[in-house]
């Protein structure tokens, strides 16, 4: 583990920091508290005791726990994987942020989601994973719920970032070295920069910090939807990070159901999700996806 930042009180815990998210956070979170970093080689996140053990010697004030297991596909032949990192992980900060006071906020998917609705999912939609990962991604909310601590559940979208693996990583890489690609255009949903995420991240716990109550979190405590704003499919992002990125040496782009992309986890297609709950208790919203991109690209 590794503090960043001036020693004072809060102390934020953060996981997950040489992930996308994580990555962020260490950025936008500095000038808050003392911020803790943890990556998976100073905290393995698969021993459950020493997560225990960790969190009661730091007293953090704040837990933030993008740390995942986000290997979709992979997910449906490694169930105990998936719910280590996604359910028994989140249970066992939720249980010590119970125990001591804290704040735990947890990041989660719109993979809880069958993708049957027609328009946008809101909160209180019932939720009906279709694969391993939304599964537990799923357990993991109803676990930290569970023990009664205060927590911010932040629903997101297909994130994606300048490092890490993400769809845009994929396509950069694949555009630059193919003259067509096919690119499933019946899923829809909001592309959502890992650097948003952080940002909005920080707003809201900056609130937090400046109400300086408990009963402020746990006021707010619940589940969040916080995807980037507007929509597109796979096919559509795919065509602006080429225009963006690529111009004129663009590859051809063919439009193709998710049928014909055969995988082994089953995505929604509908991740369509509303945010007003977000804007609405904090005053927050994320940005367009398109926006989000061309800052991303620009970066």
């Amino acid at each position: 583990m590794r503090e960043v930042g001036v020693k004072t009180e809060p102390t934020i815990l953060v996981t997950g920091v040489n992930g996308q998210v994580g990555f962020e956070l260490l950025r936008t979170l500095q000038g808050l508290g003392r911020v803790v970093a943890c990556d998976r080689s100073m905290l393995d996140l698969s021993d459950l005791e020493r997560v225990r053990s960790v969190v009661r010697d730091l007293k953090p004030s704040i837990i933030v726990n993008p740390a995942a297991y986000t290997a979709v596909d992979k997910a449906e032949t490694d169930i105990e994987g998936a719910r280590r990192l996604n359910a028994d992980v989140p249970r066992v900060f939720a249980e010590e942020a119970a125990r001591s006071g804290a704040v735990l906020i947890h990041y989660s998917t719109d993979y809880v989601f069958d993708g049957t609705k027609d328009g946008a999912y809101v909160e209180t939609d019932a939720t009906n994973p279709q694969n391993v990962y939304g599964l537990t991604k799923l357990e993991g909310e109803q676990a930290i719920a569970a023990t009664g601590c205060a927590h911010l559940i932040l629903r997101t979208s297909w994130v994606y970032g300048r490092r890490g693996k993400n769809f845009l990583l994929t396509m950069l890489k694949l555009g630059s070295e193919r003259p067509e690609l096919k690119i499933v255009a019946d899923q829809v949903g909001a592309p959502t920069w890992s650097n948003s995420i952080a940002t909005v991240t920080a707003h809201i716990i900056a609130q937090g910090l400046a109400a300086g109550s408990p009963e402020w979190w746990q006021e707010r405590s619940g589940v969040y939807h916080f995807a980037a704003g507007g929509e597109t499919s796979w096919h559509g992002f795919a065509e602006s990070i080429f225009r963006l990125a690529l111009g004129d040496k663009a590859p051809r782009t063919v439009p193709i159901p998710a049928s014909e992309y055969p995988v082994p986890a089953k995505r929604p297609a509908n991740s369509r999700m509303s945010c007003d709950k977000l804007a609405n208790t904090f005053g927050v919203r994320m940005p367009q996806w398109s926006d989000a991109l061309h800052l991303c690209l620009s970066d």
